[in-house]
């Protein structure tokens, strides 16, 4: 088979011959038809992740068809009779453990140790499928694993979003800010957002925000205070860094904020008052639980949401979906179609 390979530190990836995956007991071989990529792909190709390995086929979306299975039964104790020839999503949460709050010291994301999606098929656990939802494309269906998890468990099971709360969903445009931005709409929220584009502002209005302001405007703090009438019971936020102490502020008493990653890096001098003043209830979120997986396709299915797609590559173009990925402008997903 073929397959997008990273051979080293800071190498472009190229579309070439790797041996065909062979499923062992409990896992399942899939047809990928298209796969998305996440940051985590651009950070392994620089050589900036933990448990580096190289050569690696990155990838930790992807949608496909079942071709074999290693151990049927144990794959009909999964729930569905016979994966062989089922159109699935692919979970990239790898190993969670058996508490539901926090992963196991054995997690891991699919796509680095283990090789990834961005390849012809590629080894799963038979547990980490989903059946595709019908009203999905491929497309769509392989953008949303690891953001969709993401914004999932931070937006409906750990922020626990109600209809008519005001939230606040930073950084709009990626992946996972996106994601976050739908479901919360979906659950009938009033979502506000932030971005560094007036152009991914106007966007994420047609997705259903209320408003946004461009951050790198003098005063945007006071105005999304202004236009949420007084500050936001939920803050999605994915950056921290140093303006950590404005969400804090923007924040109304008793509110949930919740991080799922720091892209800016930590936040300096964190005024702690705020925090405990405000009885605020600050939250992090990694991935998800398989339940939460499963919950969050059939919310995706229940209200017919689509990924946002940003654009779509062709394999022999790898190189310029990394660089897509690495610019930063972007909104939505970036997918490569395999078939």
């Amino acid at each position: 088979m073929k397959a997008l390979v990273i051979n080293s530190k800071n190498a472009a990836p190229v579309w070439t011959s790797v041996a065909l995956p062979v499923a062992g007991d409990g896992e399942a071989i899939v047809r990928v038809h298209a796969a998305a990529l996440n940051h985590r792909d651009v950070w392994i190709q620089r050589g900036q992740y933990a448990g580096l390995r190289y050569p690696i086929v990155v990838g930790s979306d992807g949608a496909g068809v079942v071709s074999t299975l290693g151990d049927s039964g144990r794959a009909a104790a999964s729930g569905v009779a016979d994966w062989v020839g089922k159109e699935v999503i692919i979970n990239p949460s790898l190993h969670w453990g058996d508490r539901p709050g926090f992963q196991s010291s054995a997690f891991a994301v699919l796509g680095l140790p283990d090789d990834g999606t961005l390849a012809e098929y590629v080894r799963v656990p038979v547990g980490n499928l989903v059946l595709k939802p019908a009203h999905l494309s491929w497309e769509e269906a392989a953008g949303l694993p690891l953001a969709g998890l993401t914004a999932y468990r931070s937006v409906a099971v750990r922020a626990q979003v109600r209809a008519g709360e005001r939230v606040l969903v930073t950084g709009v445009g990626g992946g996972v800010a996106l994601f976050a931005l739908q479901f919360a709409v979906a659950l009938g929220a009033q979502v506000y957002v932030s971005s560094g584009s007036s152009a991914k502002l106007a966007k994420a209005l047609a997705l259903g925000a209320a408003g946004g302001v461009n951050y790198k405007d003098a005063g945007w703090v006071g105005s999304l205070r202004t236009m949420a009438g007084g500050g936001f019971d939920v803050i999605i936020d994915g950056a921290a860094g140093a303006s950590v102490n404005d969400l804090l502020d923007l924040a109304v008493p008793g509110a949930r904020l919740v991080f799922y990653g720091a892209t800016l890096g930590n936040a300096p001098d964190v005024l702690i008052r705020r925090i405990f003043w405000k009885q605020l209830n600050v939250m992090g979120s990694t991935m998800g639980s398989p339940s939460d997986f499963a919950a969050m396709v059939a919310f995706v299915s229940a209200h017919e949401l689509r990924p946002v797609i940003d654009s779509v590559f062709s394999p022999f173009s790898g190189s310029d979906a990394f660089a897509r990925m690495e610019e930063g402008g972007q909104f939505g997903k970036i997918v490569i179609k395999i078939e």
